[in-house]
Order: structure tokens, then sequence, then C-alpha cells
């Protein structure tokens, strides 16, 4: 192992001529061009990496160095904060391992190495990149997620709003497509909101909708019969037929229910 542990001083000692020689190779691999900080970030990270590589011959001991770690949420995060896809880091990865592989083969060669020593550092350095690729996917699959859950919330908020009308009454207009995490919004926030403005009657307004399955025409009855609980009668209007079809192959009872076209029908027929 004498002849790898000169390997490893070699890389200890020129770990920032090398991380230049990684990024470029793969900058021009790939005929890519980067923003001169990104560029920089790389090659502050590979100095960190061949350092730790080279350390970790010498010690025999597996992992990461924590730059790297940090290095791949952050392009990770990146990515789906901007609304890219995490396809534009994956493609950099397999070039990289053929630059990394270049430049270990021809120092392995330089140093004397044998085959199976060249494999095992090209080895380590594979499943360090593993990491890398595995951290910086998951990082962007956690923001993305946080990312459509905030969307979502805002669209649920956005698509039921409760518009006071009368004294008394109010509208809720409902728009776009209602899945389940809608509904389930409407029960547990806007409900809430129905009952502290201590209206009588709700007026909702299916014209909006375009579609509607059974499974959430029967949460929308549910919603009915919590306020009819808190003493509140809902009228519904703009059910076309093909909705009002739905409600009636899901075996929904509406018949207790005051259904008008339009909100002005609804409006003039409460007193």
């Amino acid at each position: 192992m004498t002849l790898v542990f000169n390997v490893s001083d070699y890389l200890i000692e020129n770990a920032e001529s090398l991380a230049v020689e990684i990024v470029e190779g793969v900058l021009h691999k790939m005929k890519l061009e980067i923003p001169e900080w990104e560029k920089e970030q790389a090659i502050t990270m590979y100095i960190e990496f061949m350092g730790f590589l080279g350390k970790s011959l010498i010690d025999d001991k597996e992992g990461v160095p924590e730059d790297l770690i940090v290095w791949s949420k952050k392009n990770g995060e990146r990515e789906a904060s901007s609304g890219g896809r995490i396809s534009e880091i994956i493609v950099r990865y397999p070039p990289t391992r053929d630059i990394f592989t270049e430049i270990l083969t021809r120092i392995s060669l330089e140093f004397g190495l044998s085959i199976k020593e060249t494999a095992f550092i090209i080895k380590r350095i594979n499943a360090m990149l593993d990491i890398s690729l595995n951290e910086t996917v998951f990082a962007f699959e956690r923001l993305t997620d946080k990312i459509m859950d905030e969307t979502q919330r805002e669209m649920a908020e956005l698509s039921a709003p409760i518009v006071p009308v009368k004294d008394g009454i109010a509208v809720l207009p409902l728009i776009g497509a209602i899945d389940s995490y809608r509904a389930t919004y409407i029960l547990e926030k806007v409900v809430p909101q129905i009952a502290e403005l201590q209206v009588n009657h709700l007026i909702a307004d299916f014209s909006g909708i375009l579609t509607i399955d059974i499974e959430i025409a029967r949460y929308l009855y549910q919603i009915e019969n919590v306020l009819r609980l808190l003493g509140i009668n809902t009228i519904v209007t703009g059910l076309r037929p093909e909705l009002a079809q739905t409600v009636v192959n899901g075996g929904i009872d509406m018949s207790s229910i005051k259904t008008f076209a339009h909100v002005k029908q609804a409006l003039e027929s409460v007193k």
C-alpha cells in the first residue's frame, strides 16, 4: 500500500490544481457554461473532495466530506426553487465520473499502482459521488414537495373565498377542480370561518367547477351536514346537469338542499 500512500500525499498536496482540472474537464466535456460563482463553488468543493479522498486512503476510512453534502443539497434545492429539473444536475455526474477516472488512471500510471489499487481508489470515488447524487435528488424532492404543498394551500385559499353579500348571507364560490385536499381544506378551514361570520344562509356556487367525482361529492355533502348542525342553511347554485348526475349516481340525497341555477335566484329566495 506504500504506492497508494504516495498517491494519497499527491492528492492532498495538489488538491487545488486537480479540482480546477476536474471542473474545467467536466464543463469542456459537456460543452457547458455556468456562472463564475457556481464554478468557484464547485472548485472549492472539489478541493475539499480531493483532500478528503487523500486522507481517507491513508486512514482507510470511508465516508464523504461535509462540504460535498452541503454542495449537493444546495444544487438540488437551487434547481427546485428555480423550477428547474433534477435532470439538469444528474446529467453532470457521468462526465464527472469519466474525468475522475481519467485523472486517477493517469496518476496511478505515474506512481506505478496496480490495476487492483487503481480500481480501489476509483471505487471509493464513485461511492462518494453516489452519495452526492443521492443527497442532490433528496434535497430536490424535499423542497419540491414543500413548494407543491405551499402552492396547493395557497390555491385552496384563493379558490374558496367567503363573500358576505347581505346580513346573514354569504356566498362561497367554488372555482377549478375540487380534490380531496381542497375538500378537506374547506371542511377544516373554511367552515369555521363561515361559523365566525354568524351567517344564517350560505350559497355554495358550483358554476366554476368543471368536474367532480363521487368521493368529493360525498365530502361536500358532509360539509353541508356540518353547516346544518351549526344552524346554517346551505343553498347550492350553478350545479350543472353532469355534476348533478354524479351526485345522484353516488347515492347522495340532496332533496333537502335548495338548488338554483344562479346566485341571483338564490338571493331572491332568501327572505
